[in-house]
């Protein structure tokens, strides 16, 4: 039954037109049926070329993080981790070099996506990449506050363990440098470990 919920769900997500000032065509994941929830910031300029979320550099480094923490490849990963994300289409350039980040009308236009989605799946363990994510979820300051801890949230009436990462981007050293590195690793380390993620990789391995 989710299933079917999953797929009409995704079905009238790529029809959404509401923010003028995004680029279409909508990026949308596979309706993988999974207690375990990755959310995103915003597609690049390729995603809506090819048609699926984090499908170019950043998207390379996320899953090789993924596969060297947990040994679950990348196709594994789409088909067995739901991905989502803050804003589902292209932003746009920053003039000042880029890409726009999306304003508060537009996080909130997306965020009933969201809530439909954490509300059909009931996920156990939520994975939020980059700063604009986690901040749907979390108050902090400093990404090295909360990279490599556990947060028990509530959001949308579920409750699920919360395991930010930092954003893979080329263009951030956090991930890259002390103490980013070691904590980025950390935070992976309990995703691995975490019963849902554990859960998904067994059927992986089946």
């Amino acid at each position: 039954m989710t299933q079917s919920l999953l797929e009409k769900h995704l079905q009238k997500l790529k029809r959404c037109r509401r923010c003028p000032n995004m680029h279409g065509p909508v990026v949308v994941g596979q309706p993988a049926q999974s207690r375990v929830l990755l959310v995103g910031q915003a597609p690049g300029v390729k995603e809506p070329v090819l048609q699926r979320p984090f499908a170019w550099t950043a998207g390379k480094t996320l899953f090789r993080w993924f596969r060297e923490a947990t040994g679950v490849e990348e196709q594994e990963f789409r088909q067995l981790v739901y991905m989502a994300a803050v804003c589902r289409c292209y932003p746009g350039k920053n003039p000042k070099g880029g890409d726009r980040v999306p304003d508060a009308m537009e996080i909130e236009n997306c965020e009933g996506w969201l809530k439909d989605e954490i509300q059909l799946l009931k996920p156990g363990l939520v994975i939020p990449v980059g700063k604009l994510a986690i901040q749907q979820f979390l108050s902090f300051g400093k990404l090295t506050e909360i990279i490599g801890d556990t947060f028990k949230i509530e959001k949308f009436g579920v409750s699920f363990d919360l395991i930010p990462l930092p954003h893979p981007s080329g263009a951030s050293t956090w991930h890259r440098m002390e103490p980013g590195k070691t904590l980025s690793l950390k935070a992976l380390a309990k995703i691995r470990k975490h019963p849902d993620f554990v859960e998904i990789h067994n059927r992986a391995g089946d």
